[in-house]
């Protein structure tokens, strides 16, 4: 392992950074609803956890629909007008779920009549829906770009970098969503949609078409490719997203995922309806996610530069085995026998949030650029958006498994086993990792040299 240092942000192209503070606006509007949405439709407008968990599902699955379409317009039509459009829908369709009660007042009643669900549950499945697929043709083009402005050697600081951005901007939108959300609730969304507007904004004045857009430069073999690729472009997309080892990578992104969820749906019901916290004390609580990020991202993803990635995964993994069970007994806690919780029980309880948090975070800091760097390296870069999509394809599905799955435990008041069955989880997706590295040449999983890369070579397989 290298010796970490903070030295690891540094020698990147301008644009990387630009593209980084975007990450940084954008998510600081997610950061202001993200522990509230499943707080505000199920305790304030009274959607049941289940229909709130299948909105949220199905925003996953939107999303991972227009990550697809993202990857391959990214590749065909270009990275920066993408991320422009993405961003500016978003920013009308996120600002929708403020009007979730305005838009159940206009659902015909035969849609509630033949689903079984409320006319807020529809209205508000729809506005995940849109805002979901517009959302989702951001990152792959995103992704992309960042790869293209980097080396190999640079890839996961790259992706660390973005990886920091994002959490700064969880941190200060945790914080500040918290005090918005107890003056006026549904400001919070309002604001998500207005941070979108602002990153379509500086993206489309300060970030320059790449060699990876379709009409910026490249040398000349991915001139020839990017030309040839356009009369059948949906064909390369097939071929680019169905290679094996894209397929094998992106499995594993869907198990990874369904833990991710459980931040948004299930662990905030046990925080703040379990433990009685208030939605103030929630958003600070959450603050642990970003704040160990914004430390230790940099550091460790530097100090595992020599690892081969699917080790480093397998290491997530075991954190996300970890803080599973811490969540599992602040649930157990929250569920008291014959009457309310005690003092000591509650401060227990909310230090295994914090416990589920910070290990579940230590997990994401190594999960999330390795895996998107071991993807970016697994085709050429005129695949590179697409197969990047995949990858993101996979973590939308997972999260729209897991929210789904999540809302169902807690509806049927069987939450107990849902953590044990997550830890099952994490267990298969170490083994599908370590199947995964035989297939993997030391250089296409990150290793720097026989020195720090003791288990040799291995056969590529596509």
């Amino acid at each position: 392992m290298q010796r970490p240092s903070l030295d690891a942000v540094r020698g990147f192209d301008r644009a990387v950074y630009v593209i980084a503070l975007g990450q940084l606006i954008n998510v600081f509007g997610g950061g202001l609803v993200y522990p509230f949405a499943t707080v505000h439709f199920h305790l304030e407008v009274g959607i049941a956890l289940s229909v709130v968990g299948l909105g949220l599902g199905a925003k996953s699955v939107t999303t991972a629909a227009g990550t697809a379409a993202g990857g391959l317009l990214a590749d065909v039509v270009g990275r920066k007008p993408v991320m422009v459009a993405s961003m500016a829908l978003s920013a009308l369709a996120l600002a929708a779920f403020a009007f979730v009660p305005e838009v159940a007042a206009a659902v015909p009643a035969a849609v509630p009549a033949a689903t079984g669900i409320s006319p807020f549950g529809v209205a508000f499945v729809a506005v995940c829906v849109a805002s979901g697929f517009v959302r989702g043709l951001y990152t792959p083009a995103s992704h992309a770009m960042t790869a293209d402005l980097t080396a190999a050697a640079e890839r996961d600081r790259g992706y660390a970098l973005l990886k920091v951005a994002n959490n700064v901007g969880f941190g200060a939108g945790f914080v500040v969503g918290g005090a918005l959300y107890s003056v006026a609730s549904v400001a919070v969304f309002v604001a998500d949609g207005a941070t979108s507007a602002v990153v379509a904004l500086v993206i489309l004045l300060f970030v320059p078409r790449v060699a990876g857009d379709a009409s910026g430069g490249s040398d000349a073999d991915d001139a020839t490719h990017a030309a040839s690729s356009k009369p059948s472009a949906l064909a390369a997309w097939w071929r680019a997203a169905t290679r094996p080892r894209v397929l094998a990578l992106a499995g594993i992104n869907v198990g990874f995922a369904v833990m991710y969820a459980q931040m948004q749906t299930t662990v905030p019901i046990v925080a703040k309806e379990g433990l009685g916290l208030t939605a103030a004390q929630l958003g600070t609580l959450y603050v642990v996610n970003p704040l160990t990020i914004v430390l230790l991202q940099l550091p460790l993803v530097d100090a595992v530069g020599g690892w081969r990635r699917t080790r480093g995964l397998v290491v997530s993994a075991c954190c996300w085995a970890v803080a599973m069970l811490a969540a599992w007994g602040a649930d157990l806690l929250s569920v008291p026998i014959g009457g309310g919780l005690t003092a000591p029980a509650v401060l227990l309880g909310v230090a295994l949030v914090a416990a589920h948090l910070f290990v579940r975070t230590v997990g994401e800091v190594l999960h999330s650029p390795l895996a998107s760097a071991l993807m970016s390296d697994l085709g050429t870069t005129a695949e590179r958006g697409t197969q990047l999509s995949m990858l993101e394809v996979a973590k939308r599905l997972g999260i729209g498994l897991g929210s789904f799955a999540g809302g169902l435990f807690f509806d049927y008041g069987v939450s107990g086993l849902l953590w044990p069955a997550l830890v099952v989880v994490c267990g298969l997706v170490v083994a599908t990792l370590l199947w995964l590295e035989r297939s993997l040449s030391p250089g296409e999983n990150g290793a720097r040299g026989d020195a720090t890369d003791p288990a040799g070579e291995s056969a590529t397989g596509d």
